[in-house]
């Protein structure tokens, strides 16, 4: 039996992932505090809806998707009522395996987890991480959960605060440079709705090929930019504003922050 507690967007599409992998809703429990969420959740997805005490009480695999502030209170609350033999994996971004282990009955494994918000799309990048008392098993069993909606990979603990900022915060960056592209080809004269569409493919092409292709990034880079000609006109232009260095310490800003949230 898995509960998931919490049901926002990350704990529904989580849901509705591992439901499309073929689990039966009677497989599933959901912890919601909202009445009404709760009642949706249960009409869309026939799933049981629970308290959070009866979710820990009742689940081999609890899944802990509430956000980062409220997860001190809702371990308190299920703590005494977690099983030894369960396994608990934490969705929530900057609380390390350690607050959550000393928050339960001693021994009990937790995988830590970080994932995006492309899980609602089934493209999603997760980074999983096993506590002090997990063991292959459990890693095992997490990724068994995630693969449904994308892509799972095993990093040290020490390294989930870079994977925050990378991966965790990584579409928002994406999603800023195709708002950058927009604008400029509304400068160069074009619809906006002609110049998202292009950016848009355009983006949706260079991942396809970046992906499947095994070239490095350089390499398909340097296809595209021919000897005196548009791109590295372009290119140029990007290294003369130190865009390569923004984005360093953008993405070094980012794991800082993270490690500030992490320790209150």
């Amino acid at each position: 039996m898995i509960a998931i507690l919490g049901a926002g967007k990350m704990g529904e599409a989580l849901l509705s992932g591992v439901l499309r992998a073929g689990r039966r809703p009677s497989d599933l429990l959901v912890a919601e505090r909202s009445e009404e969420r709760g009642a949706l959740l249960r009409e869309r997805y026939g799933v049981e809806v629970v308290s959070n005490r009866e979710a820990a009480a009742k689940a081999d695999t609890l899944v802990l998707a509430v956000k980062p502030q409220d997860m001190g209170t809702l371990l308190d609350e299920i703590g005494p009522h977690v099983p030894s033999g369960g396994l608990v994996i934490s969705v929530a971004a900057g609380i390390t395996t350690a607050f959550i282990e000393d928050r339960l009955p001693e021994g009990v494994p937790v995988v830590r987890v970080m994932p995006n918000t492309p899980v609602l799309v089934d493209e999603a990048m997760s980074v999983v991480s096993a506590g002090s008392h997990a063991d292959e098993t459990h890693l095992r069993k997490a990724e068994e959960l995630l693969t449904p909606v994308g892509k799972v990979l095993r990093l040290p603990e020490s390294l989930q605060d870079g994977a925050t900022a990378l991966s965790g915060s990584g579409p928002a960056y994406f999603y800023y440079l195709v708002e950058a592209m927009v604008d400029a080809g509304i400068l160069l004269g074009m619809p906006r709705a002609a110049a998202l569409e292009m950016v848009v493919q355009s983006a949706v092409g260079a991942a396809v090929m970046l992906r499947d292709s095994g070239e490095h990034p350089v390499t398909l880079r340097e296809n595209v930019t021919s000897p005196g000609g548009t791109t590295i006109a372009a290119i140029r232009e990007l290294e003369r504003h130190g865009v390569r260095a923004a984005i360093l310490e953008a993405i070094e800003a980012a794991r800082n922050r993270g490690r500030e949230l992490a320790s209150g």
